[in-house]
């Protein structure tokens, strides 16, 4: 299927994993946009949320999943498995399976470290933790086959394309210089909400406090900011105060 296409050979890898890594972050969040603002049970109101962990317009683990995506598809050139069909089924389990492990990784760290839920898979049959499920496995599953039957097959002349132009690498500098300034300012809001849940024992839902935010100055009358769900003239911890009753309380192991 790839003989036609164009190698990586020449490029600086780095610059390719770059570029992907920047296309998949922002891909994401616009797919996670039209999700959560028409299929999430999270978001029963229906309206538009900025979803993710950072205000921009872009999600980091939908980066690294391309980035990894690309690697896989990549592997299919080694021929390990000679029936053709099996190699593409072999593909997407193994592309699943991994985008899991991401979501899974990324999930118990959030929970762990930060005492936040970024998503929650608990309605859904054979969760686990909350955080990974079949359902959504099965998801990255397709995802993974559209990644390689229409994206995949012509990344490559694109890549080339960019990498032998001057603005590809001023591009994706200027994405990551602001993706760095974002992750450092939403790290100051998730030290806040991390000192409320320890105070107060509870694991706190990301995605309810802004939905509840953006509710509260609705009622108030306050401009609502897109891109600084947080941002309210009530301070962060007396909108986590109310929803406190909500939260889900922290499991102790004795």
């Amino acid at each position: 299927m790839y003989s036609e296409s164009v190698r990586v050979n020449g490029m600086s890898m780095f610059l390719v994993l770059a570029f992907l890594f920047f296309i998949g972050s922002v891909s994401g969040w616009v797919l996670e946009l039209f999700f959560r603002r028409f299929f999430s049970s999270a978001n029963p109101e229906r309206k538009w949320i900025n979803p993710g962990f950072c205000t921009g317009p872009y999600l980091p683990i939908y980066g690294t999943g391309l980035c990894l995506l690309y690697l896989i598809s990549s592997l299919e050139n080694l021929n390990i498995i000679k029936n053709p069909v099996a190699n593409k089924v072999v593909l997407f389990v193994l592309m699943a399976v991994c985008m899991t492990v991401i979501e899974y990784i990324a999930g118990v760290l959030a929970l762990k470290v930060s005492k936040v839920r970024l998503w929650d898979y608990s309605g859904e049959w054979g969760n686990i933790q909350g955080i990974i499920c079949p359902k959504f496995s099965f998801f990255w599953a397709v995802l993974g086959a559209v990644y390689y039957f229409l994206i995949h097959p012509h990344i490559l002349t694109a890549l080339k394309w960019l990498s032998e132009n001057l603005a590809f690498s001023f591009l994706v500098g200027l994405f990551f210089g602001i993706f760095i300034v974002d992750a450092a300012h939403s790290t100051q809001i998730l030290s806040k909400i991390k000192s409320f849940a320890e105070d107060n024992d509870v694991i706190v839902r990301y995605e309810s406090i802004k939905a509840h935010i953006r509710s509260a100055n609705e009622r108030r009358k306050e401009k609502y900011h897109f891109f600084k769900p947080f941002h309210s003239e009530l301070p962060l911890v007396n909108h986590l105060k109310e929803m406190l009753e909500s939260f889900e309380k922290r499991s102790r192991k004795k």
